[in-house]
């Protein structure tokens, strides 16, 4: 019954508080296995693990718990990505010595590195790599950018700065500084000790946070090594965002983060930002996901507003891959409404011609040859009415290759690795099987992996029409095409083999 090709991107996040839902609560309870299977079938595909709240032991649960959830639907080819999401740097001004102050707009503040509580007039800031960066005539944003300050004077170890936007600002409230390039790196060392979990934990990728330019993306991926996990470029910075196309290539996969974003850039800005980045990522054919704030009013309401819906759809208009839910579903009163409104919403859109016609430009220029059997297959579907298309893939290209197509079919990705059938769920329009699931390989539920060499074409024919059958996806009778290598242990990527079936 998951029939949409856009995906929902689920936040989990271990919470302080309990919020009752009825049967159902956020935080602590619902790292139950029986929490998230609601969710999951609900249509969440992939969970986000935050790594800014709750213990390695607590994550740890809810982690496991999704693993179990994998076994007891292991016969229903069940595959469920799981994405750690990285806290990194944060930034904050110290503490003041009689609770809030009011900054009022043109009168002059001092940030420095003095170690004694704050007043109306200063605060530390115990951060020498920002000192060292800023320039007369930068903005400095506190509190989620609610108040604003212009530097007019700074040194190495102070910044006197003019208040552009004043209000009541409290202790250890978060600093950004929109204007500059900051000599820090994006791993801090408590996301080193988070990496080191995940890989433990084999999640299937990792979201980068504070990404300013394309070397922090490979400084974790030098950290993570041959492992199997992807890596998700958080983009929230300005310098990100000038530096796309680098950030792009060095990354898997993208996230528009438009709360953190939103904070150093106008809000008129965001939405144009949103719709080149996507843009962007359909082109060069990599995954891209819309988040924050996306079905905000269903944290307290049962249902979004119009305005919300439409911020959904359009997402999936422009060629989202993932639309993500965060606080809906971290600390709402309906997380499983929200995950229902949003699927709801994706498959609405699906069933457009609107979004057919927009899905159907092709991009310009001629494809590599190891990509060419890709549109050769989906121009054969359209031109035999196939029902379904099938690509077999040992770590996920193929797959993603035929993702980018856009196809109008469902796509069933095989995989003889259990890691690439979970990382191919945040890619749009498959459906990714664990071929020893299929086969009933004595230890598929513990995802020990199997060579393709050790399978035969007869077989990965019947395969995919046994996965086909099981999930209703073609009525017998109907037409197939099928990609992939021959023989079936030739290395990749790419595929040599065109094959038309019939149910």
């Amino acid at each position: 019954s998951r029939q949409s090709k856009s995906l929902s991107l689920l936040t989990f996040t271990e919470c302080d508080n309990w919020v009752d839902l009825g049967n159902w609560q956020v935080g602590p309870s619902s790292e139950s296995f029986e929490a998230l299977e609601e969710l999951w079938l609900a249509g969440a595909d992939v969970f986000r693990v935050n790594m800014s709240h709750g213990t390695h032991e607590g994550h740890r649960r809810v982690i496991n718990n999704i693993r179990e959830l994998e076994k007891k639907y292991v016969m229903s080819f069940c595959s469920i990505g799981i994405l750690l999401d990285l806290q990194g740097p944060k930034l904050r001004i110290g503490r003041f010595e009689d609770g809030p102050v009011m900054l009022e707009k043109g009168k002059n503040f001092r940030l420095d590195m003095k170690d004694k509580r704050g007043d109306v007039n200063r605060v530390k800031m115990p951060h020498p790599e920002i000192f060292e960066a800023l320039q007369p005539g930068a903005n400095l944003l506190l509190d989620d950018g609610k108040i604003r300050l212009k530097v007019t004077k700074c040194g190495t170890d102070f910044a006197e700065t003019t208040v552009m936007v004043g209000g009541k600002l409290s202790e250890r409230k978060g600093v950004n500084v929109p204007d500059v390039t900051l000599p820090i790196s994006a791993l801090t060392e408590k996301d080193k000790e988070d990496v080191a979990f995940g890989l433990e934990q084999k999640v299937d990728w990792m979201a980068l946070s504070f990404v300013q330019q394309a070397g922090d993306i490979q400084e974790l991926r030098n950290v993570i090594g041959d492992r199997s996990v992807k890596i998700m470029a958080k983009i929230e910075k300005p310098q990100a965002v000038a530096d796309l196309k680098a950030v792009v290539n060095a990354a898997d996969a993208v996230m528009v983060a438009r709360g953190d974003l939103g904070v150093e850039l106008s809000a008129h800005e965001v939405p144009v930002i949103q719709k080149r980045i996507v843009s962007h990522l359909r082109k060069v054919g990599k995954p891209v996901v819309v988040a924050t704030q996306m079905l905000e009013s269903m944290i307290s309401t049962p249902v979004p507003t119009r305005a919300e819906a439409s911020d959904v759809a359009n997402a999936i208009y422009d060629g989202a891959d993932a639309v993500m839910l965060s606080g809906e579903s971290a600390a709402g009163k309906y997380p499983i409404e929200a995950v229902k409104t949003m699927e709801a919403i994706i498959s609405e859109v699906e069933k457009s011609k609107e979004y057919a016609n927009r899905m159907r430009v092709r991009d310009e220029g001629k494809p590599e040859r190891k990509d060419a059997m890709i549109p050769a297959a989906s121009a054969l579907a359209l031109s035999v009415n196939a029902s379904v298309l099938i690509c077999f893939t040992r770590r996920g290209y193929n797959g993603q290759r035929f993702s980018h197509e856009r196809a109008a079919i469902p796509i069933i990705a095989l995989s003889n690795r259990q890691s690439t059938a979970r990382m191919l769920q945040l890619s749009w329009g498959i459906y990714p099987v664990y071929t020893a699931c299929v086969r009933g390989v004595q230890d598929a539920e513990h995802g020990i992996d199997e060579g393709f060499e050790n399978i035969s074409i007869d077989e990965i024919v019947d395969l995919a029409k046994d996965v086909v059958t099981k999930k209703k996806l073609s009525n017998k009778g109907e037409l197939l095409v099928m990609t992939g290598f021959h023989p079936t242990g030739a290395p990749g990527p790419g595929a040599n083999l065109l094959k038309l079936l019939q149910l």
